[in-house]
């Protein structure tokens, strides 16, 4: 199905660079809200994306207004009678994100396909709560879209092989990188990335370093910018949400720093709300160290554990491993959208935490997470996929193969 109008629900940093996204693409968009506000702030953000282009001399100024004209903003559904696929990208809240599924289907042509954004909700519990949940999927584009070229296409239990043919065709019409992802709690890539910020934030509750040497030391790794300048730009109320509730789903693998709840409970949401790990304008990082000292008081606190670059990164790449066990996606897949959705480096080089353990040597990984274990518990129980690999011999780089084949 070729799509030739589309729609976006939500006007917020997400929506609205979506729907940037879209227009740039020469497709007419719908981009609705409940508020005035913020449909206005989100239209605002979209001409700020295209001025800033003009400024620096890739886009004149009748191409700016070309393109703002092909987003129309709405408070109502009306204008969604004829759009070809709908992207959702209201709060992660099931219920919330249900109800504006139910209101879509009293609008949209049977055609309509109707894609979430959502960063970890479950696509098949979304389609099952709509009448047709063969056109249902997830389309997880990454912060901030109108950069970031990843978006992960994730098929429900009853989304349809056409379905998911459109929506990588639409994606790649949109100039991004699909790669389509079985469904699990927090998909891919955030699997994978929160695996890496939990453990950060551990080491910083547990007052293995401080939130500015960590973000040094992974920016010295190869990271385009540290675990806390990261959480603090993506929103540490997104970080909360989406981290209780891999919490849930998985357990103690991925149990939730405490401190996450502290900073959240405050309303210290990151950039945007001028103070989350870091503080912004007037606002400092104070508060966060008295969190932490109250944590660090409490009975049974783990105090005074050592910070590493592996610290971070074995967590990570073994995240990697039980999602290739898992068959959420392939080594390749992996790779690629860890590099293209997080920038993932080690030094100057682009590489994905599979093409790294095959580097370091899976013996070496192993080696690495079973010593972590012993001294930090089972969250860093080694993946049985990677003790295979081991066991055949398969130690990456120095044999030339691992999870990757490596030649010469």
């Amino acid at each position: 199905m070729y799509i030739f109008k589309a729609g976006v629900v939500g006007a917020g940093f997400m929506g609205a660079e979506i729907a940037q996204v879209i227009s740039y693409s020469g497709l007419p968009v719908v981009l609705k809200d409940i508020d005035q506000e913020f449909l206005d702030k989100g239209l605002d953000r979209i001409r700020g994306i295209y001025q800033t282009r003009v400024d620096k001399g890739k886009m004149d100024i009748s191409t700016l207004t070309e393109k703002m004209d092909l987003i129309q903003g709405t408070l109502t559904y009306d204008d969604f009678e004829d759009v070809d696929i709908v992207i959702e990208a209201v709060p992660e809240k099931m219920g919330l994100k249900k109800q504006v599924l139910h209101e879509l289907e009293e609008v949209c042509p049977e055609s309509t396909i109707f894609a979430s954004n959502t960063t970890a909700l479950s696509v098949s519990e979304m389609g099952a709560a709509t009448n047709k949940p063969h056109k249902m999927v997830g389309m997880h584009f990454f912060s901030p879209a109108h950069i970031m070229k990843l978006v992960e296409v994730i098929p429900g239990l009853d989304t349809s092989e056409e379905t998911i043919n459109d929506v990588v065709m639409f994606s790649e019409s949109l100039r991004k990188i699909p790669v389509v992802v079985q469904e699990c709690p927090g998909f891919l890539v955030n699997r994978l990335l929160m695996a890496y910020l939990n453990e950060a934030a551990l080491c910083l509750e547990e007052g293995a370093a401080t939130a500015q040497d960590m973000d040094e030391a992974m920016v010295n790794f190869g990271w385009p910018m540290g675990p806390f300048t990261l959480m603090d730009m993506i929103g540490i109320d997104i970080c909360y949400v989406t981290g209780k509730y891999l919490s849930e789903e998985y357990g103690e693998r991925l149990h939730a720093a405490k401190i996450f709840q502290e900073i959240y409970d405050a309303g210290r949401f990151g950039e945007k709300a001028g103070a989350g790990f870091y503080g912004y304008g007037d606002q400092t990082d104070e508060p966060v160290k008295e969190m932490i000292k109250e944590i660090q008081s409490r009975p049974g606190a783990v105090t005074s554990t050592d910070f590493s670059a592996d610290r971070l990164m074995m967590p990570l790449i073994n995240e990697a491993v039980l999602c290739l066990q898992e068959h959420v996606a392939s080594a390749s897949d992996i790779d690629m959208a860890a590099i293209a959705g997080i920038g993932m480096k080690m030094g100057d080089e682009r590489m994905g935490p599979l093409a790294m353990a095959d580097r370091i040597g899976l013996d070496v990984v192993l080696e690495k997470l079973e010593k972590f274990k012993g001294e930090l518990g089972p969250r860093f129980h080694p993946a049985r996929l990677l003790r295979l690999h081991v066991r055949a011999g398969h130690l990456g780089h120095k044999t030339g193969i691992g999870f990757l084949e490596h030649v010469g």
